[in-house]
């Protein structure tokens, strides 16, 4: 956190210090989703970071542009009109600044989309535009089927059988997919002021695993496992990078971490970043994975529900350890 004598005004949200060179981080696995030794390499990338970065994934580059420019098309609007998709079908819906219902600002606009199987839900009104609507269906369907080669490749990598474990608690009817569209501003104000403002706080995701691509504008941070280190990701507009969530931690009994990430705005150029979040229904039992526990090894965590765990994340903040209320005491 940075602390300025006189700071600018920023809407009451939090500065950080801006990162430099030294912070990139040149370490980032990188997953060929086409070769022969992705599962062993996803496998490997999630115990060591909970991230990695997926390459050859088969998404069409035109895929990705067309909801880029279609999404930056919408932002570009008077804001009156982006203040007229806001949130009729709670929480979903265009927002500005305020993140979630407790307290959470950062330095963003965003559209937070529900998806039912493989498009935007028929109950979620916005967008209104046909042509944002068909590019970011597009894209969804498309960044779906990634996500899902990249649970059956952990489970291919953990030796678990039926090898669509975990896909199936995404492609079940009635899974709980979101995606969200997310436009950091450039903030003028700071430049040259040593710091940036936060776009979007630190965080763990909740879901089994979210895939995120953003424009060139770098800005995503990650918290290394060993010793905390925020470390910033190199942009990388043509991959996709991959988040392990809560809910995979715990059915891998801690075997993987779900990663802590936040976004740091570019004082001159906007950030405009699309991530799919995969979730399973909100029934389904959320333990450690039986064939995942060595004998006479005991589960790290209560057993709960993907509805019972999210009812609980909607009450935190950001920031908050929301595992820590399902861990068993030692």
């Amino acid at each position: 956190m940075v602390v300025l004598a006189n700071p600018p005004v920023v809407d009451q949200i939090p500065l950080l210090r801006s990162p430099g060179p030294a912070d990139y981080f040149s370490a980032v696995p990188v997953v060929d989703l086409s070769s022969p030794g992705a599962a062993r390499a996803i496998v490997d990338a999630c115990e060591r970071f909970g991230f990695f970065k997926v390459v050859n994934h088969g998404v069409a580059a035109g895929t990705m542009d067309r909801a880029e420019s279609e999404a930056v098309r919408f932002f570009a609007q008077a804001q009156a009109d982006k203040d007229r998709a806001g949130p009729g079908y709670p929480p979903f819906g265009y927002g500005s600044k305020r993140i979630g219902l407790n307290g959470d600002m950062g330095w963003l606009e965003y559209l937070l989309l529900a998806v039912d199987h493989a498009a935007i839900s028929d109950g979620c009104a916005v967008p209104s535009s046909a042509a944002l609507r068909n590019a970011l269906n597009e894209y969804i369907a498309a960044v779906r089927k990634v996500a899902m080669r990249v649970l059956e490749a952990v489970a291919e990598g953990l030796g678990i059988a039926p090898a669509d474990a975990l896909s199936a608690m995404v492609a079940e009817q009635g899974s709980d997919q979101v995606f969200r569209v997310n436009h950091y501003p450039p903030c003028p104000a700071l430049q040259g002021l040593g710091c940036s403002a936060t776009g979007f706080g630190e965080h763990t995701d909740p879901q089994l695993i979210s895939v995120l691509r953003s424009n060139g504008t770098s800005g995503l941070q990650i918290a290394l496992q060993d010793g905390g280190q925020w470390v910033s990701v190199p942009s990388d507009r043509d991959a996709f990078f991959v988040n392990v969530g809560d809910s995979l931690q715990v059915l891998t009994n801690g075997r993987f971490r779900s990663v802590k990430h936040r976004v740091v705005t570019n004082s001159l150029k906007s950030r405009v970043s699309f991530i799919y979040f995969a979730g399973p229904p909100l029934a389904q039992r959320i333990a450690p994975l039986p064939q995942l526990l060595g004998e006479g090894e005991q589960s790290l965590y209560k057993e709960f529900t993907w509805g019972e765990y999210k009812k609980a994340a909607y009450k935190t903040r950001l920031g908050d350890n929301r595992l820590s209320q399902f861990v068993k005491a030692s």
